[in-house]
């Protein structure tokens, strides 16, 4: 196996609950040759306390930046900016790796790497008040219709650098639209792994109402539905939030 240098970003912001469960999961893996960056919001709870522990033992390899950003995006492009390896994998700071993730992508890449754009990505479980609920990898070839899992995916450092990183106009959803980008551009080739890379925790900001809504716009901006169908599902998704604001039972939105 090449000596190849794989980047690892985690984004955080007040996540002393879930963050040493991230960085050990970065640390043990058996693949050795990474460099980990954390990327900090400048959290007001102890989350820089935990970081600050594992300086020692991840030494030079490990890069942090602790201040006041303007969301997960903008946190995870200055980690891009930031990073030096050939590839680059982005675990936040509520998730964790298989300790055998980055071994198992190195080897397809090893294996596959004819293209200097290429995306990498698995099986991720997703976890629900800390039990496995399924484990499940997206196709690729039907990203029109749902997102591949973020957490397992492994991009070139290259793909980042030409062709563009995380569009910060979407909230919650510039992963997606990341992918999507990539996808229509016809350059980038996608590597699905039949293995389990990594473990999603359900309940984030993915899971919220602004989320949907934030989707809905950006399936409109690419035609995957249409002007009217999206303005009508964003209204049901503003009203059903409205009255859980109100204490009343919402309306069922229907996912996309």
């Amino acid at each position: 196996m090449k000596d190849i240098k794989v980047s690892i970003i985690t984004v955080c912001y007040n996540s002393e609950k879930t963050i040493e469960r991230t960085i050990k999961s970065v640390l043990d893996q058996t693949y050795k040759n990474i460099e980990y960056l954390i990327i900090d919001g400048a959290s007001t709870d102890s989350t820089m306390n935990i970081v600050n522990q594992y300086r020692a033992v991840f030494g030079e390899r490990l890069k942090v930046v602790s201040e006041k950003d303007d969301g997960i995006y903008f946190a995870m492009n200055k980690g891009i900016d930031l990073s030096t390896g050939e590839l680059i994998g982005i675990i936040n700071s509520d998730d964790w790796y298989e300790k055998d993730a980055v071994e198992k992508v190195i080897r397809a890449y090893e294996a596959d790497h004819d293209n200097k754009y290429t995306v990498y990505y698995g099986k991720t479980a997703i976890v629900q008040d800390g039990k496995v609920i399924q484990i499940s990898m997206s196709d690729h070839n039907r990203l029109e219709e749902k997102m591949i899992s973020h957490p397992s995916c492994f991009v070139t450092k290259e793909a980042y650098t030409k062709l563009g990183a995380y569009n910060t106009k979407y909230v919650s959803v510039a992963d997606y639209d990341l992918m999507l980008r990539y996808k229509r551009t016809g350059k980038v080739s996608f590597i699905p792994l039949d293995a389990h890379i990594a473990n999603f925790t359900m309940g984030g900001m993915s899971s919220t109402g602004k989320a949907y809504i934030d989707l809905l716009r950006l399936k409109m901006d690419y035609g995957t539905i249409s002007k009217a169908k999206g303005k009508l599902e964003i209204f049901k998704a503003k009203l059903a939030m409205n009255m859980e604001k109100r204490g009343l039972k919402p309306i069922q939105i229907r996912k996309m």
